[in-house]
């Protein structure tokens, strides 16, 4: 599919949204930057401009986290009710329903990844995670407690919203992460600045008329698109941010902690991962090899949780190699648009840059390449579906993170089946990993022994709106979704009342 048929492709309400001006979103307005400046917009598929947005800077974080302020402080939005909060979010998540096929679209676009993703993978869990976080409004409560110590008093707690909250969002899974961020942070009634990705800005965007939409008071939810490094600065060191979050690489969340520790606001991070996969000799090896694959090359493997570390029982390493290349070799690639590619392209050129450079540095310190290994056609960011055999942990492409298609296999005897989880471990992240065996005790026993915040049994991905998702290490601080995403946007007040 050439560019222009891309474009084509786009239906009428995705091709309207994607021509008109793209502005800020703050304190219910359209506006342009303060400074005048624009973003360039590229399609990944083609490496071709096709539209821009606003370039944000300081003094439009500054807007909008005085808005959300007032939003936070004096507004409608301080007096509604948890349920009427509830009935936003719920609304939100219908508005998302309606326009799934549109968003879709913009996200694979905007970020090349394959339509029948976007819309059955980010989209869909987006709306479902809406309506899920809508329920816990109503159910956000505090405690009585008995004094231990006899004295008497009428002693309880109350759980009330942060306040101001700045969400910075990646790429990868552009509308997703944001709502990952903006769900639990309505329910339990903060505002919000929301700083999307520069690469990937529209879905953030088309949120924001969706929220207009829905009924939102102005200031509840802002929107400034902008560069990480002026706009994503400027809102984490905000000294009336009462609370970041940060979805992106552990060496841009380390600048987001610090820029954080002007007035100690709230901090959470879900950071880069480097997850193993083991499989063992005694594995479902049609399963476990599909699983594997997914838990790869899914989203380009451009996934914080992707299995990018194979270790693989000597047993059965040839018959899940030889599934793994044959699946990876039949991966239809091309632009994300196109209804039949299951591979598109990588974010940006300096991605596919990265990828490539990882893939030439582990052939360079021995690894063995089964297929794959370089980029793929004569357009846009594409790099090929890549296996890496004989690879070792002291590798870079083994303890790194590649952020790309890249798999990286280590294999290992019954002799070595204690030292694999051991090795399994080595790594400054924690945030998944997986076990494939038919020996529950071995499962559970592993699960317990692995440093990740995610552990698949049997499976690799494992995500759902009611189950915690974080890392351990320097994959991040907190956790999102299910209850635990409520707490990171609530504080407890102690109330002793003298009896």
């Amino acid at each position: 599919m050439s560019y222009e048929n891309s474009i084509a492709a786009l239906s009428p309400a995705a091709a309207e949204f994607v021509k008109k001006k793209h502005q800020l979103f703050i304190n219910g307005e359209w506006q342009d930057a303060a400074a005048g400046g624009t973003l360039d917009v590229i399609d990944p598929a083609s490496g071709r401009v096709f539209t821009q947005v606003a370039a944000g800077e300081q003094a439009d974080i500054s807007r909008a986290v005085s808005a959300a302020r007032r939003a936070f402080d004096e507004g409608e939005w301080a007096q509604m009710s948890p349920s009427s909060r509830g009935k936003l979010l719920w609304r939100l998540g219908d508005l998302l329903e309606q326009h799934a096929d549109e968003l879709a679209e913009l996200e694979a676009l905007d970020n090349g990844k394959p339509f029948n993703d976007a819309r059955w993978g980010d989209v869909a869990f987006s709306y479902e995670l809406l309506r899920y976080m809508a329920g816990w409004s109503t159910k956000i409560t505090g405690q009585t407690i008995p004094l231990s110590s006899g004295a008497p008093f009428h002693a309880y707690t109350l759980r009330t919203p942060v306040g101001v909250c700045g969400q910075i969002v990646p790429w990868n899974f552009s509308l997703m992460m944001a709502v990952w961020k903006v769900a639990p942070a309505l329910a339990a009634g903060c505002t919000i600045v929301l700083k999307p990705a520069e690469q990937t800005p529209l879905t953030a965007l088309r949120l924001a008329e969706l929220v207009q939409e829905a009924g939102f008071p102005a200031g509840v939810f802002n929107v400034v698109t902008g560069n990480g490094e002026t706009a994503g600065a400027a809102l984490a060191e905000h000294p009336d941010v009462d609370k970041v979050a940060f979805t992106g690489s552990t060496e841009v969340g380390k600048k987001i902690l610090a820029a954080a520790g002007g007035n100690l606001k709230k901090v959470s991070l879900e950071l880069g991962g480097k997850s193993p996969m083991i499989v063992y000799a005694d594995a479902d090896i049609e399963k476990a090899t599909a699983a594997v694959a997914s838990g790869i090359f899914y989203n380009m493997g451009q996934t914080c949780t992707a299995g990018t570390r194979l270790y693989l029982h000597n047993d059965v390493a040839d018959r899940v190699l030889e599934g793994l290349v044959s699946y990876a070799r039949d991966l239809k690639m091309g632009p994300g648009l196109d209804k039949s590619t299951q591979m598109g392209p990588l974010v940006s050129a300096e991605q596919k840059q990265r990828v490539c450079d990882y893939i030439a540095s582990g052939l360079a310190e021995g690894a063995t390449l089964l297929t794959g290994g370089g980029s793929w056609g004569e357009a846009g960011y594409f790099v090929e579906p890549t296996i890496l055999d004989h690879t070792r942990n002291d590798m870079r492409v083994v303890q790194e993170e590649i952020f790309g298609p890249v798999l990286c296999v280590i294999r290992f005897s019954d002799a070595e089946e204690e030292d694999v989880v051991l090795q399994a471990n080595q790594s400054i992240y924690g945030l998944a990993a997986s076990i494939f065996t038919r020996d529950i005790g071995r499962a559970h026993r592993v699960a317990k022994r692995l440093k990740a915040g995610t552990i698949g049994i049997n499976t690799h991905h494992v995500v759902d709106p009611a189950l915690p998702f974080g890392g351990f290490k320097q994959s991040g601080w907190g956790r999102e979704m299910g209850w635990e995403a409520i707490e990171l946007y609530t504080e407890l007040r102690s109330v002793g009342v003298a009896l």
